[in-house]
């Protein structure tokens, strides 16, 4: 596994590098301290498993470096840790495709967990997050959209909720993880979204989960 930190500080990426080879000893890290260098590595380097990307570096506003490393990586992981945490910007990465948030000030144990979770294929949201979600629909809307959802698709989706991995999913369910797949991407299109995390954002805010 290979995976690409970019935090313009060199003690945090150092420090993070140490606890992730603590996860996975065998771990290959690269690094990166601005959004331009992360996208020359992208350029030269097309087998990067994960980006674990900080939002605040100097060299470019982060919705535009954002911008650029998904159409240079548009098939590749990223999980945002920052020191943010402002909703709206936790939002906009996690609607851009990111696999997690993780805010700076989070506890040591609560990091590596994370990053345990997203490394096994999960997904991390932030307390802060759904702690924040207010309804945006009526309880009949809401209801309406619950009827377009199978049985197996509310069970994959309340899995998903818990940040659980395709093959824990399949575990859990007791079928393949092709079958996950196949359950998952149904499920993306009743609910109208283009990903996991916006998947578990948007059940909150209807009253599904």
């Amino acid at each position: 596994m290979k995976i690409l930190i970019a935090d313009d500080h060199a003690l945090f990426r150092d420090g993070l590098g140490m606890r992730l080879e603590q996860l996975y000893p065998n771990m290959i890290i690269l690094q990166a301290s601005n959004f331009g260098q992360v996208l020359k590595i992208l350029e030269e380097d097309k087998q990067i498993d994960l980006i674990i990307l900080d939002l605040d570096m100097p060299d470019m506003s982060w919705e535009t470096g954002l911008t650029a490393i998904r159409q240079k990586a548009k098939d590749t992981r990223f999980v945002v840790i920052s020191a943010s945490e402002d909703i709206r910007n936790i939002r906009k990465a996690l609607n851009e495709g990111a696999c997690g948030y993780i805010p700076k000030r989070s506890e040591p144990k609560i990091l590596s967990r994370a990053l345990q979770l997203i490394l096994d294929g999960g997904t991390y949201l932030p307390p802060e997050l759904l702690s924040a979600t207010t309804p945006t629909e009526n309880k009949s809307e809401a209801k309406s959209k619950n009827k377009t959802l199978t049985a197996r698709q509310m069970q994959v989706l309340k899995l998903i909720a818990q940040g659980l991995s395709n093959k824990q999913i399949a575990y859990e369910m007791g079928v393949s993880e092709a079958t996950v797949k196949l359950h998952i991407n149904a499920l993306l299109r009743a609910i109208g979204v283009t990903n996991r995390t916006q998947a578990v954002i948007t059940a909150q805010k209807m009253g599904l989960i």
